[in-house]
């Protein structure tokens, strides 16, 4: 299993509407896809020196051929949304994480 993180900084003053907007809008959409089980939306609790506020989605790919497809068919325009919605208020990095096995604590 793949998953494709996003790790997000955006500006203190534009924060709170780019976490709408990534609720509201842009998550669902990525979903919608087809190419991803779920997604999970959490804040990177590291300030940073840059300041800002840092969030990671990671979405959880159904597997490799799925991240590509979505590559080839969506993440252009996708990413070109925040980027005509938020610019350069808004610094983002992508990684690739493959799944090589999952653990849970055993309930006693």
């Amino acid at each position: 299993m793949i998953i494709y993180n996003v790790t997000i900084n955006i500006e203190n003053n534009l924060h709170e509407d780019w976490l709408n907007w990534m609720k509201t809008d842009h998550i669902p959409k990525v979903l919608a896809t087809g190419n991803f089980k779920e997604a999970k939306l959490t804040r990177v609790l590291i300030e940073e020196e840059m300041g800002g506020v840092t969030y990671s989605v990671q979405y959880r790919a159904h597997s490799r051929e799925n991240l590509e497809n979505y590559y080839k068919n969506n993440a252009d325009a996708l990413r070109l949304e925040g980027l005509k919605k938020f610019g350069e208020k808004m610094l983002a990095f992508r990684t690739e994480l493959e799944i090589i096995e999952e653990f849970t604590a055993s309930a006693e």
